[in-house]
C-alpha cells in the first residue's frame, strides 16, 4: 500500500475486524469513512477516545460516516476491548504495520526517557468516493470527536 495523501484516493486495504469478517476499504464506496488510529487497547486515552466515538456514534451515522478504530493490537485484544465497553463501531488490527505506515502514524516516541516507535493518536476522513478528504494528527481526546462531527457537517450537509 503506498503512502496516503490528502485529496487523493486511498488504495484498497485488508484488515482483521471485530465483526468477525475482514474489513476491505472497497467494501464501503459511497458511504464516508472516519478512520482513527490509536496507540492501545485499554489504555486510558484510547478508551476515552472510543468511548467518546461509541457515546456519538448515531450523530456519526446520520452524517452517513462509519467510524473504525485501528491499531497494532491484535484481533483477540480489540474483541476484548470493544466487549469490555459496548463499542458499536469495530475495531481493526494493523499487527503488521502496513495500513499505519501507509497513513504516517508510526513515530518514534518517549516514555519516561526510554524512546520507541509506537501510534500517534490520528484521525482520516475518506470520503463516498474513497478520497483521503481530512486529517487530524497528535490527536488530543478531548472534544476531539466534536471536532470530527462539525467537519462532516459542514462540509458534506
Amino acid at each position: 500500500m503506498k503512502k496516503t495523501k490528502l485529496g487523493q484516493k486511498i488504495d484498497n486495504f485488508e484488515l482483521e475486524s471485530t465483526k468477525g469478517v475482514n474489513f476491505h476499504l472497497k467494501d464501503f464506496k459511497g458511504k464516508n469513512l472516519v478512520l482513527y488510529f490509536y496507540p492501545k487497547d485499554d489504555t486510558t486515552g484510547c478508551t476515552q477516545e472510543g468511548l467518546d466515538f461509541n457515546k456519538n456514534i448515531n450523530k456519526l451515522k446520520k452524517l452517513n460516516a462509519y467510524v473504525f478504530g485501528i491499531s497494532r493490537d491484535s484481533i483477540s485484544s480489540h474483541t476484548k476491548f470493544k466487549e469490555k465497553y459496548k463499542f458499536k463501531f469495530d475495531l481493526l488490527s494493523d499487527e503488521k504495520e502496513a495500513v499505519c505506515k501507509a497513513f504516517s502514524v508510526i513515530k518514534e516516541k518517549s516514555m519516561y526517557g526510554k524512546k520507541y516507535m509506537g501510534v500517534e493518536r490520528s484521525t482520516f476522513i475518506i470520503n463516498k468516493s474513497g478520497v483521503l478528504k481530512m486529517e487530524w494528527r497528535k490527536v488530543k481526546v478531548s472534544n476531539h470527536v466534536k471536532e470530527v462531527i462539525n467537519y462532516l457537517s459542514n462540509i458534506w450537509y
